[in-house]
């Protein structure tokens, strides 16, 4: 956000140009965002009453902003009713700050990807103090900088790579990368036994496992949620053990830790969905072998106005393993070097915006033409709906006679 200055902004108009971060966002979440003491009834009342201007423009709440647009704000408008106070940074040990700095395997001007360590977890909980975001106020600088921001989860015993958002716009641009699937995640894991085919998918709706509180998953082929996972044997230790890579097609809770127990070969150390056959005796660790190995991600781009503008490209980012998953590799006779976490399923490029519109204006016709078939069919099937109602006659004159014409009859006229 940058301000136009001004000799005191509490008394005269102010103007902001929209950078980068904000590109895209309504009118009225721009002001709870850069200006949160400027309440929404104030927003609306500007707007209604034309005070605020877009490139010179009136505007309403929910318009969308575009990056380099100069937006001109009234003076003063600070709500004086209670609101809830902005979060606080909380202040950490030197410890924690080494800690989270530790983590940082790659930093960017949108994002912070982590590596992060197996046992802890990404956010907390009733029993939960010690996680990944009560250690992002560790890359809070100053009161200026805004507080990085979780994008998704790893289990407490998953490691690998974690992406953090450094604002809240690359955070909202990343999650929709997210849940739109154009985010390629592999991991890599040490399975029990050896899969019959190198390679498939196991495609099984997952839901909440009842009676165990939510806190695990078993696959419902009725009622449960859509689950696809691609996997892919990369090497194996005769029968005993196998190292897979595996690529989330949905994301689903615990979904590869599920889909792997369910075809028999549970991930070793998982003894929540193995038991006890999900360990191996010997030199193998007792932990979970799961790993988050590598993220590719489109990175949004970042830096006030058109003409400052940095990012924008493929975020690709590998994660080492942790100690006792290389030990584990070491002792089975796998070399790491076999694999660089390709992803297994075909790229599917992103959709232009203006691709978006052309596929929402195909859809909005297949609608109307499915809604208008029924009432065609209907109006077919009743055609008497249709007939138009026979005209009443006038008052004084039978129904179905004609009136008389004016000027008497045709013999008097002559």
């Amino acid at each position: 956000m940058t301000q136009t200055p001004t000799e005191n902004s509490a008394d005269n108009v102010r103007q902001f140009t929209v950078n980068e971060d904000d590109d895209g966002i309504r009118l009225d979440r721009w002001f709870k965002r850069n200006l949160p003491q400027v309440g929404f009834a104030t927003v609306s009342r500007w707007a209604r009453t034309g005070q605020i201007r877009v490139d010179g423009k009136r505007a309403k709440p929910e318009d969308r902003l575009a990056a380099g647009q100069v937006l001109r704000v009234p003076p003063g408008g600070e709500d004086t009713a209670p609101r809830k106070s902005a979060p606080r940074v909380r202040t950490l040990s030197p410890e924690q700050i080494a800690e989270a700095r530790d983590m940082v395997i790659r930093e960017t001007p949108t994002a912070i990807v982590l590596n992060k360590p197996p046992g802890l977890a990404t956010q907390g909980g009733s029993k939960t103090t010690k996680h990944v975001d009560g250690l992002l106020d560790a890359f809070v600088t100053d009161e200026r900088t805004p507080r990085p921001r979780l994008v998704h989860r790893l289990d407490k015993d998953t490691s690998g790579v974690l992406l953090i958002a450094r604002t809240p716009g690359s955070a909202a641009s990343f999650s929709k990368r997210f849940a739109s699937r154009s985010a390629r995640k592999v991991y890599w894991a040490l399975v029990v036994g050896v899969p019959q085919l190198a390679e498939g998918v196991i495609d099984a709706p997952l839901a909440k496992q009842p009676g165990t509180g939510g806190e695990k998953m078993h696959i419902d082929e009725e009622n449960g949620a859509a689950a696809k996972t691609r996997y892919r044997v990369v090497d194996r230790a005769g029968q005993r053990a196998a190292w897979v890579e595996l690529e989330p097609l949905t994301g689903r809770t615990h979904q590869l830790r599920v889909h792997m127990a369910a075809i028999g070969h549970p991930i070793v150390g998982d003894g929540k969905y193995g038991g006890q056959d999900a360990f191996l005796t010997g030199a193998i660790s007792r932990k979970m072998h799961l790993h988050a190995r590598r993220l590719i991600i489109t990175e949004p781009k970042a830096g006030e106005g058109a003409k400052n503008k940095e990012g924008g490209g493929k975020l690709d980012v590998t994660a080492e393993l942790p100690h006792h998953f290389a030990a584990s590799m070491e002792a089975l006779g796998f070399d790491p070097s076999l694999s660089d976490a390709s992803p297994l399923r075909e790229e599917t490029p992103e959709k232009s915006a203006e691709e978006k519109k052309q596929a929402a204006r195909r859809h909005f016709k297949q609608a109307r033409k499915e809604t208008r078939a029924p009432r065609r069919a209907r109006g077919a099937a009743n055609p008497k709906a249709k007939a138009k109602p026979k005209p009443k006659a006038k008052p004084g004159l039978k129904a179905g006679s004609k009136p008389k014409p004016k000027g008497g009859s045709k013999g008097a006229r002559r």
